[in-house]
């Protein structure tokens, strides 16, 4: 059997579930990045972070619906690429139902470490948001049949929520 039949697309069922269900259970999942050549990079999931809609204050939703936010409330199993500094596309996979916006940002792969240095590595950009991950031709996701342990531990970068907010250990990082 080749990798190939060892993986399974992840079916839309998965997104629908709570932020704090998708994060943790994204690690060991396998990122497919189809190139327009017809090559592909394959790459593991290591670490993620979970934000929790309107409430948690480190949620780009807590200040309700914006042009850049409206993707967050729309149904799991879609991306969410936003810029930070001017220079780093971050990737979000949406999870849960419409009009509850819930995001898990991608902070590492056993390749890269780091949101942006990812989403160079992938060549991810704004093109990529709103991308369906069931329907895209150019980027899915795949479970490997990996449970990992992980650790839990706080947030990063997000000072601006407050030590409440700051100190939920909502970033799940692969052991």
């Amino acid at each position: 059997m080749d990798d190939t039949e060892a993986l399974k697309m992840i079916d839309k069922s998965f997104y629908l579930r709570d932020v704090l269900e998708v994060a943790p259970d994204l690690l060991g999942k396998t990122i497919i990045r189809k190139w327009p050549s017809g090559c592909e990079e394959r790459v593991l999931i290591t670490e993620t972070e979970a934000y929790s809609g309107m409430g948690d204050k480190a949620c780009h939703a807590s200040k309700g619906r914006t042009n850049r936010t409206e993707v967050m409330f729309m149904e799991g199993g879609i991306l969410y690429m936003y810029l930070v500094y001017g220079m780093h596309w971050m990737l979000n996979v949406v999870t849960s139902v419409e009009d509850e916006p819930q995001a898990v940002l991608i902070r590492g792969l056993n390749t890269v470490n780091g949101p942006g240095r990812l989403t160079r590595f992938l060549e991810l950009d704004k093109s990529f948001n709103r991308e369906d991950l069931i329907m895209s031709d150019r980027i899915s996701l795949y479970d490997t049949g990996l449970s990992p342990d992980y650790d839990a531990l706080p947030r990063i970068g997000i000072d601006y929520a407050g030590e409440y907010w700051k100190n939920k250990p909502w970033r799940f990082v692969m052991k």
